[in-house]
């Protein structure tokens, strides 16, 4: 027997073992993780940038605005200046410096009509270090003063997190939607119910590991809600495989435990290089060299990991507890259809593949020109981060962005750091050189007068935008800063100048992963061709899936570009999360290989037992165009669930992955696979002789008879 053979009996025999170890390890690690709570941090410092220059030397030289803040906004329309409303705001702000994680309060700043004002508060911790229990203190000892007509908020890092919120019950509504599907397919809801309870047994563990390893690695907090979308996904998809053919099997009249080793010898196998090619592209992001996606990747890559395990493992253990149950209801069901005198199941599948067959060229065209006039838009793709801007309305760093925004125009938002280095001792001067310069520099609103450290070595100038921290145009201004205004006016003055802050920060973001994402697709892309080369004998099927998976990918992007960055069915327009697209890119390179393994293993397999290539392709979409049919859409309503979240991020992140899966499962699996495999014939299996000596062998079934002439033409 094959190791899957041998897995799946071990797994039969020792069912009830299996489960009882699988429920000690989900209650073991849960408890660990429960006792050590999490450490989850973001870590967006890139050394070597421009940003992180500015920030170190800062710190070096001991200046204020190295550190992390906050910033009391308060506005009165009948102003600020009464005695009686300038008591009340010293009073609070006297408060608020004797404060935990305070250092220090500047005074307050007015707008120009004296209505609006804010103050800076700059903490001694990092904000995402910041316990939020502190943020709290702030935020109730500001807003203490609120009433009769005064509007106190609070806006920073620290204070958005207060605002930040989980899935919203994304992952309930999910596996819900996922279970009626599965109810549907097999009609009974415990044969439905076991790839659900796979995958939470499967993501529960995971995620509790992660809990455990935040304290060593640095992990974003928005990993978990990364795994449960994945881990669900993929989880409920893998299993389905499994029990699809298990099911099959019983219905040809195989007991209930040959067919847990059919179903596993064949679809175990699927399951098998599907996860690791997940698993690869995954581990791709590390080559971003991005410390949260690095992070995130490992994280995800985990899931699918240990999703693949309880597919082999745990899944064969509960169709060993009900498969006398199975045994009897699918062959019964499969008799009762029969006797109706309804179709064989995929007889409309083969129906399907015929009326590809006929029209293979007018189909692929078509398919290719739609998916290709939804990826334009991906071209013009810009990437950021969501800011206080996009946080729910009614929140304290939402309404402090606003405030902020009306009184002193939206640049306050975001403003640049301009740190001006002299090793004379010079920077105040040189800093003031720069700060007159810009304040007549197209873009920029307004500056500050130069903020030296006290050794003299360094100053700083806040430079505040004309425009918002997402426009488009502050991007603008940060590149015309870098490469015209300030190298020349650093060759007037001897002095070294660097753009700093967090809007610079994300600009540098965004630059590194535009500039490795090239090297990021070689890598996935080409580990994913040489492992299905190994798997199919083939050199046309993987270069056909990789080329159709970046068009699906494309696609993807594409919409997420419609809807979220221009704002298409009413989401406020902004840039594309920087790390969306390597995300989507990796994750759906991944998942889309499930379904060509599965389809393309399939049409191998009916191509080794016939020998007719145009049969084989209309027979494996026969036996699987269901599966993946209902695989697919569980995949869809899993990721759109997480539409039902507050959190960007997740939105751009649920809707990108529910778009790519139906494109691949519908359009590319469901049209363009079967006529691309129609147009190439018995050349879908053709390897050179020099790749064919060079790969490992590894076979799709475990029988393979000889194979007759092909009787296609």
């Amino acid at each position: 027997m094959t190791v899957f053979e041998r897995l799946a009996g071990f797994s039969h025999r020792h069912r009830w073992t299996a489960l009882i170890v699988w429920v000690i390890v989900l209650v073991g690690v849960w408890a660990g993780a429960s006792a050590a709570g999490d450490d989850y941090r973001q870590d967006y410092g890139l050394p070597g940038s421009e940003s992180q220059r500015a920030l170190e030397l800062l710190t070096e030289h001991g200046s204020d605005q190295a550190g992390d803040s906050l910033e009391i906004v308060f506005q009165d329309p009948a102003g600020l200046a009464a005695p009686a409303t300038r008591e009340r705001l010293e009073t609070m702000l006297a408060e608020v410096a004797g404060l935990p994680a305070v250092a220090q309060v500047h005074e307050t700043t007015l707008s120009a009509d004296g209505t609006t004002g804010y103050a800076t508060v700059v903490l001694d911790v990092p904000s995402e270090r910041m316990d939020p229990a502190d943020t709290e203190r702030v935020l109730e000892a500001a807003t203490a003063v609120a009433g009769d007509g005064l509007r106190v908020a609070l806006g920073g890092e620290a204070a958005r997190q207060l605002a930040q919120e989980d899935g919203g019950g994304a992952e309930g509504a999910g596996i819900m939607a996922a279970l009626v599907i599965l109810v549907f397919m097999f009609g009974t809801v415990i044969a439905a119910g076991l790839p659900v309870v796979t995958a939470v047994f499967a993501v529960g563990s995971t995620m509790a590991v992660i809990v455990l390893a935040s304290h060593v690695f640095t992990i974003p907090d928005y990993t978990p809600y990364v795994m449960m979308l994945v881990g669900l996904g993929v989880g409920i998809d893998y299993a389905l495989l499994v029990f699809a053919r298990y099911r099959s099997e019983l219905v040809a009249g195989a007991g209930p435990e040959e067919s847990g080793r059919r179903a596993l010898d064949a679809a175990g196998r699927t399951v098998f290089f599907a996860g690791c090619t997940v698993i690869l592209a995954l581990l791709g992001l590390v080559a971003l060299g991005l410390g949260p996606l690095q992070g995130m990747a490992l994280g995800v890559a985990l899931t699918v990991l240990v999703t693949m395990i309880a597919s082999l493992t745990l899944l064969p253990a509960l169709l060993g507890i009900f498969g006398a149950r199975f045994a009897r209801q699918f062959p019964a069901r499969a008799a009762r259809r029969a006797a109706r005198g309804k179709p064989a199941t995929g007889a409309g599948w083969r129906r399907w593949g015929a009326f590809v067959q006929r029209r293979p060229v007018v189909v692929l065209l078509v398919s290719v020109a739609a998916l290709g006039a939804l990826a334009v838009p991906a071209a013009q793709l810009r990437l950021g981060f969501a800011d206080a801007g996009n946080d729910p309305a009614g929140s304290t760093s939402r309404e402090a962005y606003d405030l902020l925004s009306d009184g002193f125009g939206p640049g306050f938002n975001g403003p640049l750091v301009v740190v001006a280095e002299s090793a004379d001792g010079t920077a105040a001067r040189a800093a003031g050189e720069a700060a007159a310069v810009l304040e007549g520099t197209a873009g920029v609103a307004a500056t500050t007068p130069p903020i030296p450290t006290a050794d003299g070595a360094v100053a700083t100038v806040i430079v505040f935008p004309a425009s918002a921290p997402q426009d488009e145009a502050t991007s603008e201004l940060v590149a015309a800063l870098r490469t015209e205004v300030l190298p020349a006016l650093a060759e007037r003055t001897g002095a070294t100048y660097l753009v700093g802050g967090a809007t610079a920060a994300v600009e540098d973001f965004s630059d590194t992963v535009a500039s490795r994402m090239p090297l990021f697709v070689a890598i996935v892309v080409g580990l994913s061709v040489i492992l299905l080369m190994v798997v199919f004998r083939s050199l046309l099927i993987p270069l056909k899936a990789a080329l159709l998976n970046l068009l699906s990918i494309g696609a993807a992007l594409g919409a997420v570009t419609l809807v979220f960055q221009h704002g298409l069915l009413g989401f406020e327009p902004g840039p594309i999360e920087a790390f969306i697209p390597v995300l989507i890119f990796a994750i759906v390179f991944g998942l889309s290989m499930d379904y060509e393994i599965f389809l393309v293993s399939r049409i191998h397999e009916e191509w080794t037992r016939t020998g007719d290539h145009r049969l084989a392709v209309r027979e494996g979409l026969a036996h699987t165009g269901a599966v993946i049919t209902a695989a697919g859409a569980i995949m869809i309503v899993v990721f759109s669930a997480f539409m039902l979240s507050a959190d960007r991020m997740l939105q751009q992140f649920g809707f990108g992955m529910a778009v790519a899966i139906f494109m691949d499962a519908v359009v590319i699996r469901c049209l363009i696979v079967p006529a691309v495999m129609r147009l190439m014939g018995r050349r879908a299996w053709w390897l050179p002789a020099p790749l064919a000596r060079l790969l490992p062998t590894v076979e799709l079934e475990k029988h393979q008879r000889p194979r007759p002439a092909d009787r296609s033409s």
